[in-house]
This record gives C-alpha cells, sequence and structure tokens, in this order.
C-alpha cells in the first residue's frame, strides 16, 4: 500500500526551450509504493518534466526531490546514483552491444560487484525470455523485446524511483500488456514509478494516482480510477 511520504516532489517546475515556455508551475509527487501516471495529448509537457527530473533539461523554475533531498540541476549521472533511473522513449539501447553489455552499463555507477550479479539475476527471473539472450546484439530484437530490456537495464542501477517516458508507444496489445504486468510486479518490489503515457487508458489501468497536462499545466489529478471514471477524461484521452 501507499504511504503519504512522497518519494519523488515536483514543486512549481517551469521550463521552456529556448523562449517557449513548456511547461508551467507543475507539481506533482509519488508517494512510497506507488505507480504515479502523468498523460496528456502529444505537446503537453509530459517528457519536458521527465526532462527536468531527470537532469536533462535545466528548469527555470520549481525543485525536484528525492525522498526530501533537493536534487535539482544534478547531473543525470548524479542522480542515478541517488536512486533515480529512467526508461526514456525510444529505448536509447546501446543497439550495436549485447544484451548482457547494455545490462552492464545500466550499472555503471554501482561499485558492488557481487550486487550487480544478484540484480542480473533479479532482472533476468523478471524477463525470463532475455535469460539465453545475453551474447545477442541488442540492436536485432523486436520493438517488444526492446523495451524489455530498456526497462531491465534500468533496474541494474538499482533504483528506488523509475521514470518511464512513453514505455507502450508503438508495441502491439499483447506485448503492450506483459509490459504492464512487469511494471506492476517491479513495484511490488519496492520501486516507485512515475510514468508518461499518451495510452491514457493502460496508464490509467495500472496507476495508482494520476496528473493531467494540458498546455504544459496540470489541469486535473485525482485517484487513477477516479478518472478514469470522468466523463470529461472518458470523451477527450479514452475515445469513450
Amino acid at each position: 500500500m501507499a504511504s503519504e511520504s512522497p518519494s519523488l516532489q515536483v514543486v512549481g517546475l517551469s521550463a521552456s526551450y529556448g523562449n517557449v515556455p513548456a511547461v508551467t508551475d507543475v507539481s506533482l509527487e509519488v508517494r512510497r509504493g506507488e505507480i504515479v501516471t502523468m498523460i496528456g495529448a502529444n505537446g503537453a509537457g509530459k517528457s519536458t518534466v521527465i526532462k527536468c527530473v531527470c537532469g536533462l533539461l535545466k528548469p527555470t523554475a520549481g525543485s525536484v526531490r528525492l525522498f526530501g533531498e533537493d536534487l535539482t540541476g544534478l547531473t543525470p549521472d548524479r542522480l542515478v546514483k541517488k536512486g533515480l533511473s529512467v526508461v526514456p522513449e525510444g529505448r536509447r539501447l546501446f543497439s550495436a552491444m549485447t544484451l548482457k553489455e547494455n545490462f552492464e552499463l545500466g550499472a555503471y555507477t554501482r561499485n558492488d560487484p557481487a550486487a550487480v550479479r544478484r540484480d542480473m539475476e533479479r532482472v533476468l527471473t523478471l524477463f525470463p525470455d532475455l535469460r539465453d539472450r545475453l551474447s545477442a546484439i541488442a540492436g536485432t530484437f523486436s520493438g517488444g523485446q526492446q523495451q524489455m530490456v530498456a526497462v531491465a537495464r534500468a533496474l541494474m542501477s538499482n533504483p528506488r524511483v523509475m521514470l518511464l517516458d512513453e514505455p507502450t508507444i508503438g508495441l502491439a496489445p499483447v506485448v503492450v500488456e506483459r509490459i504492464s504486468d512487469l511494471l506492476l510486479e517491479i513495484a511490488k518490489s519496492g520501486v516507485d514509478i512515475l510514468i508518461v503515457e499518451q495510452n491514457a487508458e493502460v496508464a490509467l489501468s495500472i496507476a495508482h494516482r494520476a496528473y493531467i497536462l494540458e498546455g504544459g499545466r496540470v489541469i486535473a489529478e485525482d485517484d487513477a480510477n477516479a478518472l478514469a471514471q470522468s466523463e470529461q477524461v472518458q470523451k477527450a484521452y479514452l475515445g469513450i
């Protein structure tokens, strides 16, 4: 069960690309034990929030806190060491490297070889289809397999909070279902999750709470089930 203690807090976040505002005064939080989603149309600002949280874009205002510590403006590698990992949109695998090498790069900030080996085994238990393909080149995998590799690689950093940017985009429904089940399993293992999704139906089905972004601002937040039942959300995002 989720607690009221937030693992990730975004407070009053604003960011721009040059002189063009992308998000304005966005606040959200992920509590212990939660899956939280941000949904919204393409261009609503969802990925911009993720970029600010994971250190790829410097916000013009606001703060990012992880377990109460202000991490605003830290570089991505330092954020990984603090326990934050990201599964980027488009997977961004090292496509010319083997699956095992991708996993090892996921753990590049760690200096605990025995624990890394244990986490490799844990990841392969979560993703049994990958166990026999450690020597295969990552670029030869299907889209669904590559998405699983991207999630598994993020887990190799031993995160406390995981961010996922459009994890189901372009995937077949059966793969989307598999990814959703895996995220639920990962959350139960103690990793808190923030998902950015255009596929609102999938996101709301697995999340505890949800935020809706429109025009770079949060226009609604609530329990995910409650939002899924909202007539406004059903018309705008669920096609009902």
